[in-house]
């Protein structure tokens, strides 16, 4: 575990960035490091968590890096999925709520976290949707406490498996650039185009 940031302190939310994985569809790019709009792809999406709520605790699952500042921890074994990653990155949070989130979402903004904040309720988590619907796992916000029970008790490895039971909140964002992901050489360039 690599630390660059203070230690956790009291706040409503923690963000958990998943930044550690193969990208393999990007011929196995560093995707966090690339840029678009002057910054890396991790970059953008901490400094939205952070204009959503600047206190927030955010850690971040994958290779140290020297910015943004965050706690920086591995998943075990590294490059093990987003389920171990979660569950590392969960293992750093105090706070009540966690936003879990990709490291690339190059046009991800505090509107779209405040509105999942907003849907977010006693018993369920809330997860953005793209145009046709489909949640998308990684722009979620969760109660920490129950992704720690899920977590418990999920065996799986696919996100969809330890969300879907919890029966999220779907948020359709205004605007599906905010939650709209770069997986391939065609999606940077379109996020770079805009």
């Amino acid at each position: 575990m690599y630390r660059t940031e203070p230690a956790p302190h009291e706040s409503v939310l923690a963000a958990v960035v998943l930044a550690g994985g193969a990208a393999r569809r990007m011929g196995g790019a560093d995707k966090p490091g690339l840029v678009v709009g002057g910054r890396t792809l991790l970059e953008g999406v901490v400094s939205a968590v952070r204009a959503h709520r600047p206190d927030t605790h955010v850690v971040v699952v994958g290779p140290e890096r020297p910015n943004p500042r965050a706690e920086y921890v591995r998943e075990d074994p590294p490059g093990g999925g987003p389920v171990p990653a979660l569950r590392a990155g969960l293992a750093r949070v105090q706070a009540p709520y966690t936003a879990l989130l990709a490291a690339d979402l190059p046009h991800l903004d505090a509107a779209a976290l405040a509105a999942l904040e907003g849907a977010c309720a006693p018993g369920h988590g809330a997860v953005h949707s793209d145009s046709t619907g489909h949640p998308q796992w990684l722009t979620g916000l969760w109660h920490t406490g129950a992704l720690r029970t899920a977590l418990r008790h999920y065996e799986g490895a696919s996100l969809r498996g330890l969300f879907g039971p919890m029966e999220p909140r779907l948020v359709r964002s205004a605007d599906d650039r905010a939650v709209t992901d770069c997986d391939t050489p065609e999606d940077l360039e379109r996020a770079r185009n805009r």
